[in-house]
């Protein structure tokens, strides 16, 4: 018989170390975290910051997040049920409203920086990829201004798989559109070929603005014209076609552009009307005890005599 080595014996679960907490819930991958926060040695004080991108059942929440000692930091954040304000009231998940909610928290953090008006961004999308080279270094912007350099974000995508055309890319590309300094290339977007090692931007740009969900439209709408009204049933509240899309999307990016700000709510006014009643005393709490058992006995008391009287008409009859 070969020797056969017991691996798991005394020593080994005694080193044995549990996960962190979050890792064994599947939360957070520490190895990809540690990468995105460590900052070089000598650079001790300035954060680096994450573009911290996490989809809901409904909704795309998008965060600037800095790590520190006491714990993360939000900069600045943005969910897509916000575009309801400018406008777009259907499909807040989808890869247009994914690019949409990425331009919003990229003009409003810039807004917030005063930045907005240095880097602007790209003001009609096209799908390319901008980058600028300065001294020696890639900025991923138009023009890198000579006082104020662009913000930069790295992607943080949690635990997503990273593949082609994933709606992850679109915040990206909205963001870097806004006019954040985010590092990225096509090679996940949709409209690159892996076997040809090809990028066609006009695909992305569709996706952009929509025409994968008009064409899926249309061709529902001409073959199950039944499930289409099911299907499609916000789209046809709003009284929306295949056709409005791209128009709709076109004055989304121009309202958020021009008014990125976080909606005003109402300040919460509490009410003060409310008096909590003097707590009773022993003998007043007897007192309501001894009502409440008088007047249960004779209501009881009530029904038996209506019964009584019930059966006594109906010996009469």
């Amino acid at each position: 018989m070969p020797f056969v080595k017991i691996v798991k014996n005394k020593a080994y679960f005694k080193k044995f170390q549990v996960k962190f907490r979050r890792r064994r819930e599947g939360f957070t991958d520490y190895r990809q975290r540690h990468k995105l926060i460590t900052q070089d040695k000598n650079k001790y004080g300035s954060p680096k910051y994450r573009l911290v991108v996490r989809f809901s059942n409904k909704f795309v929440n998008v965060q600037i997040v800095a790590a520190e000692i006491a714990g993360d930091r939000v900069i600045c954040s943005a969910n897509s049920k916000e575009l309801i304000k400018h406008g777009l009231t259907v499909g807040l998940k989808n890869y247009s409203a994914a690019y949409c909610t990425g331009l919003l928290i990229a003009r409003r953090l810039l807004k917030q920086l005063k930045l907005d008006e240095v880097y602007a961004g790209v003001e009609e999308p096209n799908g390319e990829i901008i980058s600028t080279e300065v001294n020696g270094r890639t900025y991923f912007v138009e023009e890198v201004d000579d006082e104020k350099k662009p913000f930069r974000a790295l992607l943080d995508i949690g635990i997503k798989n990273t593949t082609t055309g994933a709606k992850i890319f679109a915040v990206l590309k909205g963001a870097s559109d806004g006019g954040l300094d985010i590092p990225h290339s096509n090679k996940r977007f949709p409209g690159y070929s892996r076997d040809t090692k090809t990028y066609e931007a006009d695909v992305h740009k569709g996706r952009i603005f929509g025409e994968h969900v008009a064409e899926y439209m249309r061709e529902m709408e001409e073959d199950d014209e039944e499930n289409y009204g099911k299907h499609f049933a916000s789209y046809v509240e709003a009284d929306l076609s295949a056709d409005d899309l791209e128009e709709l999307y076109e004055k989304v990016h121009a309202s958020i552009r021009e008014d990125p700000d976080r909606e005003e709510k109402d300040a919460f006014v509490p009410d003060k009307s409310f008096r909590k009643p003097v707590k009773k005393t022993y003998d007043e709490r007897r007192a309501t005890a001894t009502a409440k058992r008088v007047a249960l006995r004779a209501a009881a008391a009530g029904g038996d005599d209506a019964e009584e009287e019930e059966e006594e008409e109906e010996d009469d009859e």
